[in-house]
């Protein structure tokens, strides 16, 4: 696999430290450009992450040197030396779609781990191991957009990638009815425990706009790439509650299932034990060898023992089992910052790599 050249867009924040922390030594990606806000643009990395750097491994050193861009007035200049972006700016939902359809027309490929683009038909949002084949959808919308090489591709919202990997397997099943409560970590917020002290020994029963992504995003996910555009599943119905949690990373969700044909419980943790996507197909560099990690104690899994698994990309679940109202009901977790989101742009990159959607 060749090396490709990489911006990461709106670099300071806390995903995009967790971007510069997964590519520093990546095996196939290389950071070339960082950019920012233009309150940011024209420092050094160091001296504009200096009081936030939120990491547990250190800043790099030749990365901490680098000269910060300005995200939107540097465009053209970025899209010039990188072969793709990484998109993970804190901005208004509208100035966000511009500033990546304004990379995307200077055949730049973006992929984004914003909500921006995530209803637009014919931009693919790719879990690889669930819908790879989205990624068909990016013909029809350089065709729309006018270009040869950009386009933009999205991941999905950080909670559901806790319960949704979970419940692909058992697709052949007939899924009719989900409800997912998910318990989610402060740092989905881009907070730490230092800058929020009101999360301490505390839960808030509200995450703005969390619920209806949580419910409406698997619907294109296991939608169907038809005409140029990418047409919403229309079962299961899905309803979600979302809470913040005093924990810093990892993400929660208890899950209640009802099926057409209700499977047998070894049947169905054995699906879930033995599935694998494309991702592991491919043997991606960040892929997890085992996708979904099947707990047989009562107590797992525990944010604190099991959102690392895998280096955070893998989805761990457990106490799966009956329910008298459901059919089936189990528990799991995932990394936020990891599988959820930097950690699954990168996984989308490679797979797109992969696919040569970069060249």
């Amino acid at each position: 696999m060749k090396t490709y050249k990489a911006a990461i867009v709106g670099a300071t924040g806390m995903v995009g430290q967790r971007f510069v922390s997964l590519l520093n030594g990546h095996p196939w990606f290389k950071i070339t450009a960082l950019a920012a806000s233009s309150n940011s643009a024209g420092k050094s990395y160091a001296d504009a992450t200096r009081s936030r750097w939120a990491m547990e491994t250190p800043l790099p050193p030749a990365i901490a040197e680098m000269t910060v861009m300005d995200a939107d007035g540097d465009a053209e200049k970025i899209a010039g030396m990188v072969d793709f972006i990484f998109c993970a700016v804190d901005m208004p939902k509208e100035a966000v779609r511009a500033l990546e359809d304004k990379y995307a027309l200077l055949n730049c490929p973006v992929v984004s781990n914003n909500s921006a683009h995530r209803g637009t038909p014919d931009v693919p949002m790719v879990i690889p191991e669930i819908n790879p084949e989205h990624l068909e959808v990016i013909a029809a919308q350089r065709k729309r957009l006018g270009v040869r090489r950009g386009f933009v591709a999205v991941k999905s919202n950080c909670s559901l990638q806790s319960y949704l990997p979970a419940l692909h397997p058992l697709c052949e099943f007939g899924i009719k009815e989900v409800l997912a409560c998910t318990y989610q970590a402060i740092s989905g917020a881009g907070k730490t425990f230092e800058s929020w002290p009101e999360m301490v020994d505390n839960v808030i029963p509200y995450i703005g706009g969390e619920e209806e992504k949580s419910e409406r995003e698997p619907l294109k996910i296991w939608g169907e790439v038809q005409g140029g555009a990418i047409v919403d599943a229309t079962e299961p119905v899905i309803t979600t509650q979302c809470l913040r949690v005093p924990v810093s990373d990892g993400h929660m969700a208890a899950v209640f299932v009802k099926f057409e044909r209700p499977p047998e419980i070894e049947a169905a943790k054995k699906l879930m034990r033995d599935f694998a996507g494309e991702a592991q197909r491919l043997a991606l560099p960040s892929a997890p060898k085992q996708f979904l990690h099947l707990f047989e104690e009562d107590n797992r899994p525990q944010t604190g023992l099991d959102r690392n698994l895998e280096n955070g990309m893998a989805i761990s679940v457990g106490r799966v089992r009956p329910d008298h109202v459901y059919d089936l009901k189990f528990v799991c977790l995932s990394h936020n910052t990891l599988r959820g989101a930097a950690g699954g742009a990168v996984l989308t990159a490679e797979l797109l790599a992969a696919k040569g959607y970069f060249d």
